[in-house]
């Protein structure tokens, strides 16, 4: 019997060990952000030693993640991925045990999670890597919507159980089971036994050079990882940081702004489901298209819109962008080189881990200087604009599907080499 194509990749049985891994891995990691925000309020009460932990978290993470891109293309990614899982086991396991026997230091907190974003450096190229060595060619998009889903309702449901377990034996069991994640996650990718070898090493800086030469070598990649980039820094940011705002000064507070993140979430999964099932012949135009949908809920936002018109934008550009990611993922993994798909990715993860942290630095005195409607809107704008100059680029235009251009007499490797500028 013919399973839907949405279901096909579970046949896989390497696909079927990766998946696991990421679903328990991602469940982990979205019940961190509450457990850690009450550990660091609970231990100094400073909003500013939050800010710092969360900080150390996320410096090494935008710091070693080439390094982590060389590492993957070098060894066999799976290995590199349980590595990791490892050592976040270690960090997160051992700060759990500080925390619940009220041992910790914020120094510790800091120490531990800045050990858990260098490994993550190391995790994320190589899990980007690894999926196309799991799963047929003809359902990579549907195996990149599956992990996407399985993201999705993570943020849902981790969330939720954080607040439980912090509020009924507190944030150090919360962190606890973040710890056991990786370590179930672990035994899922040991069992994984992809085919590749461990590449020969040129020399680092040779190596990354070779990864930065692919990236500038097709329009189509840079501009997107740019455009992507600088999504993150002025609309995404503008979003979660004035979205608040908005809602305290004129929704009601707190319970409109948690309704809107709950639509967005919702639509999250929807895009992904989509992903599933919609293929799309020229990828990267149809994301260049679909992100407008972000524009909605920056709009209605702006102009204070009730809460339900609001968490309806919000469901339309969580779906856009969860659907968008999916096609972004899966173009990559079709039409870069195996052999250097790691480092390319990890290009890709910088340009999110430098900009994004930064755009949420500035959206509040952006929005304190000009207001947080113009913000807004001006994001918007921006939003509008970005997508008009994608479109004009004929490299982004015209890049088939791998198996577009396969069906039509031109496989990806040959598409490449004529690639429209």
């Amino acid at each position: 019997m013919r399973l839907p194509l949405r279901l096909e990749a579970f046949r896989e049985r390497r696909f079927r060990l990766l998946f696991s891994a990421h679903a328990f891995s991602l469940l982990g990691d979205n019940v961190v952000p509450v457990a850690l925000a009450f550990a660091v309020l609970d231990l100094t009460g400073s909003v500013a030693d939050l800010g710092l932990v969360l900080a150390a978290r996320q410096v090494p993470l935008a710091a070693f993640v080439l390094v982590g891109g060389v590492w993957g293309d070098r060894l066999p990614r799976h290995a590199v991925m349980v590595g990791s899982d490892l050592v976040r086991l270690a960090s997160q396991g051992l700060l759990a045990g500080l925390l619940i026997g009220h041992q910790a230091t914020l120094w510790e907190l800091a120490v531990l999670q800045a050990v858990h974003g260098t490994a993550t450096a190391f995790f994320r190229p190589a899990a980007t890597g690894v999926v196309p060595q799991t799963v047929s060619a003809e359902l990579l998009q549907a195996a990149n919507a599956m992990i996407f889903l399985a993201s999705s309702s993570a943020t849902i449901v981790g969330p939720a159980i954080s607040g439980a377990l912090v509020a009924a034996v507190g944030p150090g069991w919360a962190l606890a089971v973040d710890a056991a994640s990786f370590g179930v996650s672990a035994s899922f990718l040991a069992r994984l036994d992809v085919r590749g070898r461990a590449q020969a090493a040129a020399g680092f800086l040779a190596e990354l050079a070779a990864g930065w030469n692919e990236v500038r070598s097709r329009t189509w990649l840079w501009s997107s990882i740019m455009d992507f980039a600088l999504f993150q820094f002025v609309v995404l940011s503008s979003f979660l940081v004035l979205g608040p705002a908005v809602a305290k000064a004129d929704l009601g507070g707190a319970s409109a702004w948690a309704a809107i993140l709950a639509c967005f979430g919702g639509g999250s999964v929807a895009g992904a489901l989509a992903a599933m099932r919609v293929q799309a012949r020229y990828p990267l135009r149809a994301a260049v298209v679909v992100i407008l949908g972000m524009a909605p809920v920056l709009l209605l936002l702006g102009a204070a819109a009730p809460t339900p018109a609001i968490a309806a934008g919000a469901f339309v550009g969580g779906a856009a962008l969860s659907f968008c990611d999916t096609l972004w993922v899966t173009t990559l993994q079709s039409h870069i080189p195996a052999d250097s798909l790691s480092r390319v990715s990890a290009y890709d993860w910088m340009g999110s881990t430098v900009l994004f942290p930064l755009g949420l630095a500035v959206a509040g005195p952006v929005a304190a200087a000009v207001g947080i409607r113009e913000t807004l809107f001006g994001a918007c704008a921006f939003l509008v604009v970005s997508s008009c100059v994608m479109l004009s680029l004929p490299a982004v235009r015209h890049l088939r599907a791998a198996l577009a251009a396969t069906a039509a007499g031109q496989p990806a490797e040959a598409l490449e080499a004529v690639e429209p500028s």
